[in-house]
């Protein structure tokens, strides 16, 4: 069985929903697992802590986490265009696996949420790669050969699936952005499998 790391950051539900859907595409492949994960909210109130385990959701990230994972799937919402700020700090604090080379050579995919059809979506996606690459992950998108990245009028890009959640924050998938998680998590999954084979 191949664990696949799901890790995101979701504040009003809109990029959970997208990790669940992408853990429901890794896990229709025979042998692959996914391993949700989040991460804690930052403050700049120094004395402000999170609680120790979540009140809701995933458990929060380990660094032990990024060594068991054959492969990543990398989500969160858009910050003017670039990752939330606790997913960027997690990225920060993981050094040590850089200098060990804990990710590199896995296969890796990136997803996001924004309030509005262009709130920088493809920006925020394009600078989660950043640390990949740094890390020495792969890192694959979706081919336009999926019909549903043409035919979207709400979430897609080439660079991974994106949800648009409206000024009200709509945590609900449309049809295509559902269909184009799942195959994101599916294709990264059949990745893993073809590259841990060979």
């Amino acid at each position: 069985m191949q664990d696949i790391l799901v890790l995101y950051h979701s504040h009003r539900g809109s990029v959970r929903a997208l990790a669940e859907r992408i853990a429901c595409g890794i896990e229709s492949v025979g042998g692959a697992q996914a391993r949700l994960r989040t991460v804690p909210r930052v403050s700049s109130v120094c004395e402000a802590v999170e609680p120790a385990i979540p009140d809701t959701g995933a458990p929060y990230v380990e660094l032990a986490d990024l060594d068991e994972c054959s492969a990543l799937a990398l989500g969160s919402p858009v910050r003017f265009g670039n990752m939330a700020a606790p997913m960027k700090y997690f990225w920060d604090s993981s050094i040590a696996a850089w200098q060990n080379g804990t990710l590199a050579g896995k296969p890796a995919c990136v997803f996001t949420s924004s309030a509005s059809q262009h709130g920088g979506n493809e920006a925020t996606l394009l600078s989660m790669t950043l640390p990949l690459l740094h890390h020495g992950m792969l890192v694959m998108g979706l081919p336009f050969t999926e019909p549903e990245l043409s035919a979207t009028t709400s979430g897609g890009t080439p660079y991974g699936v994106s949800h648009v959640a409206g000024p009200d924050g709509n945590p609900q998938l449309s049809a295509d952005e559902s269909r184009l998680a799942f195959i994101q998590g599916q294709r990264l999954a059949l990745l893993t499998r073809k590259l841990n084979h060979s």
